[in-house]
């Protein structure tokens, strides 16, 4: 088993946390810190905000600004202090630019980026994205590799090219290419953490060195999250095996329509206030709340609710 052990922001589990919108449509403050102080009481080890599940791409650049402020607040008036990294993505690079400088004059830990998606550039052009982003918001960047949304795949030897920047200090890997993971692992695992992206390849991805998961699931099962990672980090792959397999239905039914419409609504079944997707997603069809519910009850998630 090969250990990444160069720069990192966490080890772990960071959630992708779900946005709330209150009845208004607006960012719901109120409820966006009773999710943190969930997280911080179940073991959740990092919190990233305005990231594909938060919805940013239907959030204003001064939304998202505020939502990163509500969530520092909240942990730093907490108990444990865990690192909130900010999503920064979109299309214009100089839009982005500001998103990143946003979330530093915000006090967040860390970025993370994503290839600008539909544009479709070409390595260099990604590559000069990061270079702009990280120049704009000069904080620990983690790249995002996920070309189901961006349409670009961001290469390992372009990985390896940015990683000679110090403020890069991770990938979370979604390409769901096992193959291409192995070979980012052998060019930067001994420089930079390496994440899953995918909730149904944790194990898989850290056996090639990874240090976490930057997780969807985390939102309603955080802490067998944080312990499916923290398990195979202790040499335990074996409980951390266990614990993946288990949950394959649930990730399953969190993915059967597009993220984030259904966790947000298993977040709701929590028993938290987080509203509707804004459009032009829309509550999960009914067949996938039946199938998501019965998930989370099989797994102990809904007891007495």
């Amino acid at each position: 088993m090969t250990e990444s052990t160069g720069r990192s922001l966490f080890t772990g589990s960071g959630v992708a946390l779900v946005t709330p919108f209150g009845a208004d449509g607006a960012v719901n403050e109120a409820v966006l810190r009773e999710l943190v102080r969930f997280h911080l009481r179940e073991g959740t080890d990092a919190l990233i905000v305005n990231g594909s599940t938060g919805e940013a791409t239907a959030m204003s650049v001064d939304e998202q600004r505020r939502s990163v402020e509500v969530v520092m607040d909240e942990v730093r008036a907490g108990d444990r202090r865990i690192p909130v990294i900010a999503g920064c993505g979109g299309s214009d690079t100089a839009v982005v630019a500001r998103i990143a400088a946003n979330a530093r004059d915000a006090g967040a830990d860390g970025l993370l980026v994503a290839p600008p998606p539909y544009n479709k550039p070409p390595q260099r052009g990604i590559a000069a994205h990061f270079r702009k982003v990280m120049d704009a918001g000069d904080l620990p960047t983690i790249a995002y590799n996920v070309p189901g949304r961006t349409a670009c795949n961001l290469l390992p030897e372009t990985v390896e090219e940015l990683a000679g920047d110090e403020r890069l200090v991770g990938v979370k890997e979604a390409s769901g290419d096992i193959s291409q993971v192995a070979e980012l692992a052998r060019r930067v695992a001994d420089r930079i953490a390496l994440y899953s992206g995918n909730d149904d390849q944790v194990v898989p991805l850290m056996s090639l060195g990874g240090k976490g998961v930057i997780s969807v699931l985390a939102n309603v099962a955080p802490r067998d999250t944080s312990r499916m990672a923290k398990a195979f980090l202790e040499g335990n792959p074996a409980e951390a095996c266990a614990i993946q397999l288990r949950f394959l239905p649930l990730i399953a039914a969190l993915f059967r329509e597009s993220n984030p419409m259904p966790v947000k609504a298993g977040v709701g079944m929590l028993g938290f206030d987080v509203g509707d997707p804004r459009l032009p997603l829309v509550p999960p069809s009914d067949a996938v709340l039946k199938e998501l519910e019965g998930a989370m009850r099989g797994l102990g998630l809904l007891e007495g609710r």
